[in-house]
Parts: structure tokens; sequence; C-alpha cells
């Protein structure tokens, strides 16, 4: 169940956040090479993470193929490139069975990023829940996992103190935007459509800071700027002929700077104040040339500084994060119920029909036996399901117990002890192979 679950990656806390982009997969063929990923590696269900934090493989193997340890591989699929002996063990981290669980949890309640309450990463959970159903690499129980993830981050949200002053790490990006346009009033422009261009439209329009949208698809800039009446301008203009701005905060998801050494000059030579403009850098990889910057006297502040930033008040939230740490103690326990009832609730009723089938079957010897007799037919069958019923109760309250608070393989014990053709029968109820490879080899069993 639970110890099918696993989740391997790589945090800031491995090089910095500027350093995630090169173990971060391009969108246009991350679809095709998780699937080739997950055939390989024998995996069942598998789930791609990428924030400005972490890029994390969320996934679950099968009873048939017991999960090894697949940071090597995932090395290799992240970076493009074969680990050195060792490597990848010592850059990678890895969680398995209720640890990978936890740890999605604290993932989404904001409780394991640099920004201690951060709000934009339920969302980003939320996406990578969705890209893995789309991509048809979700079952049932990474959807309950990302399901109880969600819960859990709303109710950090809304009943702890946690979420009463979430810190978002664009909040932090807002603090630098602030002290520079108290020096030089002007124009900010948000490039990207995405979480953190979002929640900074929010901050700005709250402050009453003109600001323009900038996105590559003119339609999804002009959707953002409508909800805040601001302007809107395409990528490719922006980049050739750029109104006067004082800051320039980029948010996108494009595999290489989208603002570069030309692109910055423009936006040198158009600046009101006669400063160059403030590039504060949220992408990960990188939006804004570094290089270029450092050429043509642009501050640039980059997601390691905003990190560093956040961190820095991390360990006085943590005080403030005990309730919402206690959600997610008390999640872990929930999922087993769950992942018992849904994913395994087929043979809870495969259990009931093998008592009411037997309870049948006697009813028409019996009825054989006594015919000619002056006896009620529908009594007799009423009173056999019934007794059935109640038979099968003990053995089905006795198996979920089993199976929510004994040892992993607790399932598999149960079938191995029954006869081959109810093994066949059970077992396909939870899932056809698994269940059926179990029962054959059980068969081959002296024991059995």
């Amino acid at each position: 169940m639970l110890d099918e679950l696993g989740i391997v990656g790589i945090s800031w806390r491995q090089g910095g956040s500027e350093a995630l982009a090169n173990y971060s997969l391009a969108a246009e063929d991350r679809p095709t090479r998780l699937a080739s990923f997950a055939d390989r590696a024998e995996l069942s269900e598998l789930a791609y993470l990428e924030t400005c934090n972490r890029v994390e493989l969320v996934f679950a193997g099968s009873a048939d193929t017991p999960l090894v340890d697949l940071r090597a591989p995932a090395f290799e699929l992240l970076t493009g490139s074969k680990p050195a002996p060792g490597e990848a063990e010592r850059t990678l981290k890895a969680w398995r069975g209720e640890g990978a669980c936890e740890h999605l949890f604290l993932v989404a309640a904001g409780l394991d990023s640099a920004a201690v309450g951060e709000v934009e990463i339920a969302g980003q959970v939320r996406l990578a829940h969705d890209r893995s159903r789309a991509d048809g690499l979700c079952g049932a129980r990474l959807s309950m996992l990302f399901e109880e993830a969600a819960r859990i981050a709303a109710a950090v949200r809304g009943g702890t103190r946690l979420g009463e002053g979430s810190v978002s790490l664009a909040e932090v990006a807002m603090t630098h935007v602030q002290r520079r346009l108290g020096r030089t009033p002007g124009t900010v422009a948000l490039v990207g459509v995405s979480a953190m261009t979002e929640r900074a439209a929010l901050s700005l329009a709250k402050a009453d800071v003109p600001f323009l949208i900038v996105n590559r698809t003119p339609d999804n800039a002009r959707e953002l700027a409508e909800r805040f009446d601001v302007p809107s301008i395409s990528l490719a203009d922006f980049r050739q002929s750029p109104p006067p701005v004082e800051v320039l905060l980029s948010a996108t998801a494009a595999p290489e700077p989208v603002i570069d050494a030309a692109a910055l000059a423009c936006l040198v030579d158009a600046a009101a104040s006669g400063e160059p403009p403030l590039g504060i850098d949220m992408a990960v990889p990188a939006d804004i040339d570094s290089q270029a910057c450092a050429t043509l006297g642009v501050a640039r502040v980059g997601m390691d500084e905003i990190v560093r930033e956040a961190e820095a008040n991390r360990e006085a939230r943590l005080l403030a994060a005990a309730d919402a740490r206690a959600l997610v103690d008390e999640a872990l326990p929930r999922l087993r119920d769950k992942v018992v009832d849904r994913v395994y609730g087929p043979l809870f009723g495969a259990l009931q029909k093998h008592y009411q089938d037997t309870a049948r079957e006697g009813v028409e010897r019996l009825l054989k036996t006594l015919a000619g007799s002056d006896i009620d037919r529908r009594e007799v069958e009423n009173w056999a399901q019934a007794l059935a019923r109640r038979l099968a109760h003990l053995p089905t309250v006795g198996l979920k117990g089993l199976m929510r608070y004994g040892p992993e393989g607790s399932l598999d014990a149960f079938l191995k002890g029954l006869d081959p053709e109810r093994r066949r029968l059970l077992g396909q109820a939870v899932g056809g192979e698994r269940q059926t490879k179990m029962s054959e080899e059980a068969d081959d069993d002296p024991k059995a």
C-alpha cells in the first residue's frame, strides 16, 4: 500500500535555487520522457513536481516490482547525463512509504519551503497532479496522496496562525521593488503569467503602483491585464521596443533567458530615470541573462538571493507552525484508511459475495433434498443471505484492521492462505495482474 509510494528529487538546500535549472525537464518533451522513465523503472504511477525551490519525482511501484533506489536513474532523467559513482546519492534525496507521504504533505503545507508558509506551493503541487493525470501517469494511489496534500494545504491556510501571515517568495521580491521605486518611482513590468507574477500583481495593485503585463502569448497577457485594468504587451514587442520601466520582474517557464543582452540594452535606453532598471529574476532556469546584466550595469536579484532572505526568518516562522505540523501528523493515518477503503474496497465486496454465493448454493442443495416439503423458499433464501452477511462481517472487519495497522504484505498473506480458486477470484477484485501473479506463485508453494 503506502510502502509502494516514493519520492526522489532535489531542493534549494542542495546547491541553491538557481542550480535547479540543471535538473529541470523542458515542457515540450516532458510527458514523453516521464512515460519512458516510468516504463523503464517499472513504475505504475508517476508525477513531476517543479517549483522555484525543488524538482521532485513522486511515484508508485507495485508488489510485483519492489521499489529500489531510483536516485541514479532519476539523476540521468533530470540532467540528461549518467552520474559519476556516488554522485546521484550525494545530490538527490529519497523518501519512501509514509516518509514520502509526510514529505509531500509538508511541501504542500509550505512547511518545507525556504519561506515557511509559502502560498504559491499549494498551487504548484496541484499542477503536478493535474499534469500527471493529463499524461495518463496518475492512478488511484497518487490521486489520494495529492488530494490529501491539497486538503492539508487548505486547512493550514484557513485554520492555523501560519495561514494568517503567509509568506510568499513574491512578497519577499516585492521588498526590492518597493526600495527601488522609493528612489526612482515608475512602472513595473511583470514578465510571464504565473503564480509568482499574479501574486506580485496583487501586491502592486494594492499599493497603487503602475505596472504592465508581458507574455509570449498575447491572449494570456491580456487576460491577466484585464483583471487588474493595466496594459499588456507581447514579449516579442517588449524585447524590441520596451516602454520605460524602473523594475523588471520575470517568472516564466522558458528553458533559456527571455531577456537577453539585446533586450536589456533596449530597457536601459528606455529607462525614464536614467538609471538602468532593476531586474528581479524569479524563474528557474533564469529568465534574465546574468552576464548581460553585469556588462550593462543592471542590478539583478535572483532566486538564490530571494530564498536567502526568506530563510532569514524561517526559524521564527517555524515556531508559529506547530498547529500546521499537527495537521500533517493527523493526515498519515487518514491516508492509510483511504487507501484501504478505496483501493481494496472491491476485495471486501468480493468477500461478502463469496459468503452469499456459498449460502445460495447451500440453500439450493437443501431445497433439492427437501423437495416436496411444505417450505417457503423465499423465507429460507432470505434467512441464508442474512446469515451470510453476519458470517462475513467478522473476517471483513478483521482484514480491514490488519491492512490498516498490520505489517506490509498482510493482504498477500491473507490471500495466500486460501484455496487457489478463491485466491484467484478475490485477487481479481483488487487488481488483476498483481494478485493473479501472487496467486500463481502460491499455487506452486507446497505450504499453500
